[in-house]
This record gives C-alpha cells, structure tokens and sequence, in this order.
C-alpha cells in the first residue's frame, strides 16, 4: 500500500529549553534542535520510525526550505518538493525546566501563488496513492477550501484520505467527503454545530458518517485517549499512564499510527490502539522529537491487556 502525506505549511521547528522564562531580561537558551516540522512530514517521520514507508509532498522555499529539504534528507524520507518563491516558516518551541511548562510560537508561513497551489494538485493526481494524509494547517490567504480539492483528487485517483485539519478548511473537505477524520471534541462540534456532553460524541460522529462526511471517526481526546467510530463499531481507546513531557508531534504520530496500520492491513480495532499507543509515547519526548519505537511497543502491550 502507497502512503502519500502532504504538507501545505511545512516548518522549521527550533526548540530548546530554559530555566526560567523572566520579562525584559537577557535569557541563555540551550543549544536549539532543529526539526523538520509540520502535519504531514511529522506523519511520514513517524511512519519510517514504524518501519513503513511513506512519500512526503510539501513545499519549501529559500534558505529554511532548504535545511528542510536537508532535515529530510538526512532522515530517510522519500521526498517530493513543491518549490515557492517565499520562504518556508519556521516555529520556535522552549521548555521552561523549572516548571516543565512549554511555549510554542507558531509563524504564520508563505503565501503560496495559484502555480505553487496548482503544482501541489498535479503532484496529488500523480502520486499513485492508496493512502493520501493531508495535515496541518493551512498558508495566510490560500482559501479554505483547498483540502475540499484535495479531497476531489483523492477521489479521483481512488485514494482513501486521511485528514487531520480544524476549521472551515475541515467542513470544507467534509463536503466533498473524506475517509477517515481525526478531530478534537471540539471540533467535532464545530462540524455538527451543537455542544457535546460526554455520551453524545459517538451519536455525533455517527450523523457525520451518515451524512456522508466521511467513513471513520476517531476523535482524539488528549489525555483521555480516543474513540474510535464507525457505521458498525464504537470504541473508546483509553491512554495509558505516562509521564507527559511534550505534547509536540502528537497528533502526527496518532495519525502517523493509525495510517501504517491500515496500511498493514490491519483491523480498526488494531488501527485506534496503534494511534493511541503513538501519541501516548510521543508525549513521552522533549520538545519535537516524536516518540521512540520502543516506547510504542510497552503501551501497545499495555493496551492489548486493557483490551482483554
């Protein structure tokens, strides 16, 4: 199976840490990580880091595109660049270590022409893919509805997918119709548009499938795990215990999870704990690095005990 991942707004994610952040003083930081960032290329890192393989589809332009493609490079990944006149963004991530507190400043990124957003669409209907994961944010000004065209394509090429967004960008895609959807709670009610109680979240990811707006549901509920929803099946996944140290790349390597599962060929069921079992251990890292193999397999143990 072909694993696509497309990243619109892709960055350079810098993070260090600091004892105390103090207004108006001069502040010495450790030395900074440098991290390729953003949805999707956080989701393909993490599917290699699975031992899967992925082609990652993003933009890049001027020097900090460059380290980006460099950053990719380095790591493995199969990469296909959209070149853009402006530069590619970069975020800033400190850790303050007295208080285990973390700042993230996300930058607004390039604006993309109608060439650079027309190439990513031809580069979509060619890719081949079986699975496409479009994640993340989208670039100032480039219009909400351009994952809904991502989601023509996907149709088009006969592609299941996997979109991991907020906003009007997700109703957009909703209307064209998606195969699986990760959202926040939320989110979620933003999309039905009424406020959820705790028992209501699986009634309202049904009303989406039934609408036609996807296929799968699972929605992420942070410490608490997810559930999983389906026309036939509703599963809630707890997290397991650990010590959260970073809550950066989570979300990714959910997707990131769930994707290569599906992938494998396996069950939703697998699928929901493999994601769960993902984010939980990327939360278990410092700043942006996504989460350890290892580490993935003790809380898939975890879980599969739980499941009994």
């Amino acid at each position: 199976m072909k694993i696509i991942t497309l990243t619109v707004n892709p960055s350079i994610d810098k993070s260090t840490n600091i004892g105390q952040l103090v207004a108006e003083h001069k502040m010495r930081c450790d030395t900074p990580r440098f991290d390729a960032g953003g949805g999707g290329i956080n989701v393909s890192k993490a599917i290699k880091k699975l031992g899967g393989q992925s082609r990652a589809i993003f933009t890049a332009g001027g020097p900090s595109g460059q380290l980006l493609q460099d950053l990719l490079t380095q790591g493995g990944i199969d990469s296909q660049v959209i070149a853009t006149q402006e530069w590619t963004r970069e975020n800033f991530i400190v850790t303050e270590t007295s208080t285990n507190a973390q700042y993230r400043f996300g930058m607004a990124g390039p604006t993309l022409t109608e060439a650079e957003t027309e190439a990513i669409l031809h580069a979509l209907a060619h890719s081949k893919a079986d699975y496409l994961v479009a994640s993340g944010s989208l670039p100032p000004h480039m219009s909400p509805h351009f994952y809904e065209k991502v989601a023509a394509v996907a149709h088009q090429i006969n592609a299941k997918l996997i979109l991991d967004t907020s906003g009007e960008p997700l109703r957009a895609a909703c209307d064209e119709g998606v195969f699986l959807l990760k959202p926040s709670v939320d989110e979620l009610e933003k999309l039905v548009g009424a406020t959820l109680a705790p028992d209501d979240v699986d009634d309202a990811a049904r009303t989406l499938i039934g609408n036609g707006k996807c296929e799968v549901v699972v929605v992420s509920l942070g410490a608490k795990g997810a559930i999983l929803v389906t026309k036939d099946l509703c599963q809630h996944v707890p997290a397991p215990p650990i010590q959260k140290r970073s809550t950066v790349g989570a979300g990714d390597s959910m997707v990131a999870g769930m994707t290569w599962a599906l992938a494998q060929g396996k069950s939703f069921e697998e699928m929901i704990r493999w994601g769960v079992a993902c984010g939980s251990a990327a939360t278990m890292n410092e700043g942006t690095q996504l989460f350890n193999y290892q580490d993935v397999l003790k809380l898939m143990d975890w879980l599969k005990r739980f499941a009994k």
